[in-house]
Order: C-alpha cells, then sequence, then structure tokens
C-alpha cells in the first residue's frame, strides 16, 4: 500500500474517497480520524501504556519517572507525544455525547483532558503513591482548586503560618470575602493546630519544608488531628518533591504542587497538581477544573513531563551541594542563623530525615548579622546586588542557582505582623541551590557577605 505515515494527498481515504488539494491542506494527518482501521502498519506499531494503569510493583521511582505515560501513538515513538490541539475529532455523534455526559472515556475539549497533561499526571501520580493527579496552570491554581473543591461558606481551615506568602493572602483575605474562615498555626507546634479545629474545620493546609524558612511538620501527626476531626489533610511538597518526600506515606490525603519549581527543574515553564485519592480529583477536583479553566498547557505539561525524568538526579545532586553551603554559611562572621533541615542545629533534623529520605534539599534560608529592620534590610540587598555568578531572582528549584529576598518579594504582599509571625526578617535571603560547583557558589556570596565583615 502506499506510505501510511505521508500525507493522506496521495492514498485513498478509508471510506475509498480522494481528497481536493484543498481539503488536503487542511485535513492532511498522519494518524487517520477513524484510527488504525485500514491502515495495518500504524496498528502494529500501536503500543501498550507504559503504566497499564499503574505503577509495576517492580518498577523503583526513577524508572517512574522516565517510563510513566499515556500509550503510544501508532507511530512508536520513544519522547512521549505533544499534542497541540484545543479539541478533539469524535468517532460518531453518540460517542460525543458519552464523552461530553462523562460516560465513556476520551479526550473532548483541551479544558477537560489532553494526553499530553494525562501523561504528566499519571507519572507524578505514580512518583507521589497516589491513585490520581490533576494538573493546573500554576502552583496557586492548585491551591485555588484544592479550596474550591472542598470548602463553601462557613466551613474552617486550620493552615500553617510559615506558608507561602501567596497562599497566606488567598486563604485569609480572599476566601474570607466568600465566607470561609480560617486559623493560621505555627508550623512545628501540633498542640496549636489541635487546639484549632473546630466543629466546621474541613481542611488542615501545610506545607513541609516551608518557604522560606525551611520549617518541616510532622505531617503523620497533624493526619491524625485531620481525620479524627472529620477533615482532610492537604501538603504542599513542593520543596521536597516525591524524589526525597511522599506525604501519603504518612497519612496526608492531598499533595500539592508547584511544577513551576523543582519538577521542570529548569525555571522554562509554570504549573501545578493536586495528588489524591482517584475518587476525590474525579468528583471534586475535575468539576472545578471544567468550570473555572484552570488548565495546564499541553506544552508546559510536556516540560514539566520531561523534567521528571531527571528530578531523582537532580535532588540528590543540589542536596548534597545545599548541605556543603549551609555548613559554610553556618561559619561566615557575617551571618547570623542558617535555616536548613539537612543541618544537625535544625530544630526539626531528625523529624526531616525521617521523612525526607535522609536529605536536607535544596533550599537554604539565612540571615545577615544586623542592627534592626532597616539595617538588615540594605545588608541584604548588598549581598545580593553583589551577584555575578548566581542569579537574583524569585523563582526556585532552577538548575541554576537563585537568591531571593523573601520579605520584599514572595512575602512582600503580607504585613508587616504577618511576615514576623512568619519569622521573615528584612535580613533574611533564600537561596535555591543549583547544580553550579560549590566553590563557584561560595565565591559569589563571599563577594557581598565579605564586604560586611
Amino acid at each position: 500500500m502506499p506510505d501510511a505515515l505521508s500525507s493522506r494527498a496521495t492514498i485513498p481515504t478509508p471510506r475509498g474517497e480522494r481528497l481536493a488539494d484543498e481539503t488536503v491542506a487542511l485535513r492532511a494527518a498522519k494518524v487517520p480520524v477513524g484510527g488504525t482501521e485500514g491502515y495495518p502498519e500504524l496498528a502494529r506499531a500501536a503500543q501498550p501504556p507504559v503504566g497499564d494503569g499503574g505503577l509495576p510493583p517492580h518498577w523503583r521511582p526513577e524508572t517512574a519517572a522516565v517510563r510513566v505515560a499515556v500509550p503510544r501513538t501508532p507511530y512508536g515513538e520513544n519522547a512521549e507525544a505533544l499534542f497541540l490541539t484545543s479539541g478533539f475529532v469524535q468517532p460518531s455523534a453518540e460517542a460525543a455525547a458519552a464523552r461530553f455526559a462523562g460516560d465513556e472515556e476520551g479526550y473532548t475539549y483541551a479544558r477537560y483532558g489532553n494526553p499530553t497533561t494525562s501523561s504528566f499526571e499519571q507519572r507524578l501520580a505514580a512518583l507521589e503513591g497516589t491513585e490520581a493527579a490533576i494538573a493546573t496552570s500554576s502552583g496557586m491554581a492548585a491551591i485555588l482548586m484544592l479550596c474550591l473543591g472542598l470548602l463553601k461558606a462557613g466551613d474552617h481551615v486550620v493552615c500553617s503560618q510559615s506558608m507561602f506568602g501567596a497562599t497566606i493572602r488567598l486563604i485569609g483575605t480572599d476566601l474570607a470575602k466568600f465566607g470561609v474562615a480560617s486559623t493560621f498555626v505555627p508550623q512545628t507546634d501540633v498542640d496549636a493546630w489541635r487546639v484549632a479545629i473546630r466543629p466546621t474545620t474541613r481542611l488542615l493546609l501545610a506545607e513541609t519544608p516551608t518557604n522560606p524558612l525551611t520549617e518541616v511538620c510532622d505531617i503523620a501527626a497533624l493526619a491524625d488531628i485531620a481525620h479524627h476531626a472529620g477533615a482532610l489533610l492537604a501538603v504542599d511538597n513542593c520543596f521536597a518533591t516525591p524524589a526525597l518526600q511522599r506525604p501519603v506515606a504518612f497519612g496526608a490525603d492531598i499533595v500539592v504542587h508547584s511544577g513551576t519549581k523543582f519538577l521542570d527543574g529548569q525555571g522554562r515553564v509554570m504549573a501545578g497538581a493536586l495528588c489524591a485519592k482517584q475518587a476525590l480529583v474525579q468528583e471534586t477536583f475535575l468539576p472545578v477544573l471544567r468550570s473555572a479553566g484552570m488548565t495546564l498547557a499541553p506544552f508546559n505539561a510536556w516540560v514539566v513531563l520531561k523534567g521528571l525524568e531527571t528530578l531523582h538526579l537532580r535532588l540528590q545532586a543540589q542536596s548534597a551541594t545545599a548541605l556543603r553551603l549551609a555548613h559554610w554559611l553556618q561559619a561566615h562572621p557575617a551571618v547570623a542563623r542558617v535555616f536548613y533541615p539537612g543541618l544537625s542545629s535544625h530544630p526539626q533534623h531528625a523529624l526531616a530525615m525521617r521523612q525526607q529520605s535522609g536529605c536536607g534539599g535544596a533550599i537554604v534560608a539565612f540571615e545577615v548579622r544586623a542592627d534592626g529592620p532597616e539595617h538588615g534590610r540594605a545588608r541584604a540587598f548588598a549581598v545580593l546586588d553583589a551577584l555575578r555568578t548566581l542569579s537574583l531572582s524569585t523563582n526556585l528549584g532552577d538548575t541554576k542557582t537563585l537568591c531571593s529576598h523573601p520579605a520584599s518579594t514572595s512575602h512582600g504582599r503580607l504585613t508587616e505582623a504577618q511576615r514576623q509571625a512568619a519569622g521573615i526578617s528584612q535580613g533574611l535571603i533564600r537561596v535555591s541551590v543549583g547544580l553550579e560547583h560549590i566553590d563557584d557558589i561560595t565565591a559569589d556570596l563571599a563577594r557581598g557577605l565579605d564586604a560586611l565583615t
């Protein structure tokens, strides 16, 4: 038969008609709309799902990070395909009606789902050890989906006061306008979480380690508190990622991700996700996605999907360098305090080692010595302005080392009282450790720090 992989202008359609040139320009495609029927070469090339709906018991997480995906197309591509389409052609009107009604599986419209996005969701769920995952356009979109899916007016949320600044504002200010109450408690005080519970509490939300002070919460203890109260525990796993920590293994119900950070790993795109049981994803979060449209773009999903393939290698290397940087900072006379779970001096060091596979992660924060807030801000700015190799950027999780001033950036929209409650001082600098050589990282930081002594 003619080359089934060439333009349909050279071959008849499965119905026997031939297409005019103008139609070919619009309709020529390598994979016929009707599937592989009538094209045996394509049918033979079709492959079953890599994971076939779940992680094979003999696969380690590192293998899942490169192998879990939706089925290959009939072309048998080795790298996962990128489906850039806003809509999907339906085999019949009856099938279209069934798919839109949710009675039959199949892609219909890109706001509801896309094969590339599904590959990312399946792979992340496999790594986190959950039944399912649902992707969003950003990490904050994932938290918004979490809240819109689980909460209504009159409900109550207990949240760590050390959460990311935008999360604190979303829950404490924006959701309050719609009648959702919230209580913010010290991240590491288990009793404070317990005391904050009300009859209307529906959700406990923690981030471990926190941004930027790397406070670690006892996931199992918070899970017990939540479940005793009939609530759910959601854990933001952005800093540790499933390469180091799997919150559901300690009792968490939902795992929150900003894929923009370590999951992508190279600072290219924005993405987010929630990982949970299949029923929770399908019945609670998917309806929010369909209505609110915080959909992850297929290209972004593909980028993060490929980023997951090197996640374990990156986190191990970055954590090792971060530990060396933390020790170096501890010894510098211009540094007042270092925040890093891998240090034995960290208040939750032992807990972090149990929950995070014996690694401290890739985020280090430190305070410069200063006499008061204004002096601390000026000295922190001086260190950042002296950088020549490292990047002054508010993102994190990149292969490039990134430095930022949380009080004026990520937590800049908080009130001074909220910043103080979260422990965010004006002299604080956050370092997201990349893959540069440790000597080059310390040399660049030394330029500014040495000038302060």
